[in-house]
């Protein structure tokens, strides 16, 4: 079970600064993401948050461990986040590689292990995740981009991060 709660900040909290929620309109199929759609989605979410791309830490993808629609994820963030990136790396992990698909709480959960993530300062290595996608690879070769596959344990200091969701019915959010 999870829950978000709104209310007024303390000191500590952490805090929703931004969101953007979409339909991905045309794809190759119900299952195809559209990766356009997702870039766009990203560009105007860090917008609406008045956060620079080089300032996110950490980033919750929605990868599902599937062939067709982690590349076309991870070629989005490589587009939308990690080409405007020039030293910082980002850490990129997805909980579903910990826990399955919560199918209908997926986002839910991808938020609560951000929120986690960030009020701890650090990245949490993905469990079960054990060989990559060679296609998620190639997209973010030479970017500034840490799988927590590869680093385990990332220890980071500013508290910037973003979860991606992207629905079986092509609703998209950020």
């Amino acid at each position: 079970c999870g829950t978000t709660v709104l209310r007024q900040a303390r000191e500590d909290a952490i805090l929703v600064i931004g969101s953007q929620v979409r339909q991905d309109g045309r794809s190759a199929s119900l299952t195809a993401p559209n990766g356009q759609a997702q870039q766009a989605l990203l560009v105007v979410a860090l917008a609406d948050a008045d956060v620079a791309a080089e300032t996110l830490t950490l980033s919750e993808a929605h990868g599902t461990g599937t062939s067709l629609g982690d590349p076309i994820e991870m070629r989005s963030i490589q587009t939308a986040l990690l080409a405007l990136r020039s030293y910082t790396p980002l850490a990129v992990g997805g909980v579903k590689a910990n826990i399955g698909h919560a199918e209908p709480a997926a986002g839910m959960t991808g938020l609560l292990k951000l929120a986690l993530g960030l009020h701890e300062r650090e990245a949490v290595s993905n469990a079960k995740l054990r060989l990559m996608n060679p296609h998620v690879g190639g997209a973010l070769r030479g970017m500034a981009c840490a799988l927590s596959l590869q680093l385990g344990m990332i220890k980071f200091g500013s508290r910037v991060g973003g979860v991606s969701s992207f629905g079986y019915s092509g609703t998209i959010a950020h």
